[in-house]
């Protein structure tokens, strides 16, 4: 067998991630355009799979789509201090439109909390008004110096959600609901078994009183930082005057809320679950659940085949997968099933003349067991009952992938309660997730990251349960309430 084309994990990570992206044809460096990318088809499939799946999840809470403008004029961004302060190094500015200097310059939108406040001040005028439930699927761009594709690039494409409404309570309700929304997308339809959390006060989104995270642990013992949630509290409210008035007659300011989740989670889809081999894909993410390869020598077969193959595909996608046969001439069948395996495709069908007789297909998973030769084992489907069965072992294999990020996830998560324990675990570039107490000062933070690179991922909440009990900080020996989970991070 010829050696694969993907550099394999245990020698370089990283080259792996990008040779992964590129064998499945996912996307590519834009090259002409600094720091951007070219999703391409089979990339931007998953990307719509993804947003469909949130799309209803939002909707099913009541929120609206919106369409709010990519230039946002430069005053909006300085209305709200720390805002301007915490994105000001990756803006990108337009001074000259329309052959002339503009009067005053315009930020492509980095985010739209500043935009949409000001429409929210011309939209909200009493109690009745609100809640007012806003999402918004757009692309943002944030001047990054070192990019990596749909981790962190300078253009990439988001949802952003914003709300506003008449309490605070009302306002942190929202923002865990929000972050409930993307957990249970993300455990159900990407099977990333993320951790639900607060960020650090160092951390936290610029301009925000608190913000709220999802985490995954990827392959290398990294952190992602898969989706946040964020609690505004009147801040932006009181920057772009939108007030409300109460049901006693007074006016008061909003209290407002943002959250949003980017490409960036095809980035955790292949971190978490693909192998050596190439992309691996959920069945509720990927693009094509079922490819049908037709086999045959002789051309008079020929015919035959491709006719019975265009039929099991037909009654597979009337039971709503999402099939392609495979018709490409002048490759082997071998080259096919490599070609395939690498785009992540998670089941494979072949049918040849043989198959035709018995009325039977031959059915192999994207990762299967292992036969006597090594390799991944093949069983065989009746035409009869087929729907069921493909359906069955789709679903098997979702939850299997599942359940292996998990066991990955728990396999390389430690408590630790001493300093050498601590640097020990992310010596020589190594991570894994590491509960550890911590005194809750932003000064002893940075000296755990100067010390290790490894940082405050979140504050976990109440019902991830894990120890909450009180102790002492693993730095410096003063009080700290509960662990905290420490990770290196992308």
């Amino acid at each position: 067998m010829s050696k694969s084309p993907i550099t394999p994990r245990a020698e370089d990570y990283a080259q792996w991630f990008q040779d992964v992206i590129a064998h499945a044809q996912l996307a590519e460096v834009a090259g002409v355009v600094k720091g951007c990318m070219v999703i391409r088809p089979h990339g931007y499939a998953i990307w719509e799979a993804v947003q469909q799946d949130l799309d209803r999840r939002f909707k099913a809470t009541g929120h609206k789509n919106a369409c709010f403008p990519l230039l946002i004029p430069m005053s909006f961004i300085k209305k709200e201090a720390e805002h301007v302060e915490g994105f000001a190094p990756e803006l990108a500015v337009v001074t000259h439109a329309g052959g002339k200097d503009l009067e005053e310059p315009y930020v492509i939108r980095p985010t739209s909390e500043t935009i949409i406040g000001h429409f929210f001040s011309r939209w909200i005028d009493s109690h009745r008004d609100l809640p007012l439930l806003i999402n918004q699927w757009a692309n943002v761009m944030r001047w990054e110096l070192r990019t990596r594709l749909f981790l962190r690039t300078s253009e990439f494409l988001w949802q952003e959600g914003h709300t506003a409404h008449s309490t605070h309570e009302e306002a942190t309700d929202e923002v865990e609901r929000m972050l409930r929304v993307y957990r249970d997308h993300m455990w159900e339809v990407l099977a990333v078994p993320v951790i639900c959390g607060v960020k650090s006060a160092h951390e936290r989104f610029a301009g925000a009183l608190e913000t709220q995270t999802v985490e995954g642990m990827m392959q290398d013992g990294r952190a992602l930082q898969c989706g946040t949630s964020h609690d505004l509290g009147q801040n932006f409210g009181k920057a772009f005057d939108v007030m409300f008035q109460n049901e006693e007659g007074e006016r008061e300011y909003v209290w407002q809320t943002s959250w949003g989740v980017s490409t960036r989670l095809i980035g955790a889809l292949i971190m978490t679950h693909s192998d050596d081999e190439g992309l691996v894909l959920p069945p509720r993410v990927a693009p094509i659940h079922v490819v049908v390869v037709p086999i045959f020598r002789k051309t008079e077969e020929r015919d035959e085949v491709f006719a019975a193959a265009d039929k099991i595909a037909e009654g597979l996608r009337d039971d709503g997968l999402i099939v392609e046969v495979d018709k490409r001439e002048g490759m082997k069948p071998g080259a096919k099933y490599f070609d395939w395996e690498r785009k992540g495709v998670p089941m494979r069908l072949e049918l040849g003349p043989r198959d035709l007789e018995q009325k039977a297909v031959m059915c192999k998973m994207r990762i299967a067991e292992l036969d006597e030769r090594g390799r991944g084992k093949k069983e065989i489907l009746s035409w009869e009952s087929l729907g069921v069965e493909v359906g069955k072992r789709l679903d098997a294999f979702q939850e299997f992938l599942l359940e292996r990020a998990l066991s990955f996830r728990k396999a390389n998560e430690v408590e630790v309660d001493t300093w050498e324990e601590f640097e020990a675990v992310f010596a020589n570039g190594q991570s894994k997730f590491v509960w550890a107490h911590w005194d809750g000062t932003t000064e002893t933070e940075l000296a755990i990251k100067d010390a290790t690179k490894a940082t405050v991922r979140c504050i976990p909440l109440e019902d991830e349960g894990y120890d909450a009990s009180e102790g002492k900080c693993v730095k410096t020996g003063k009080p700290s309430t509960q662990r905290v989970l420490f990770a290196k991070n992308y």
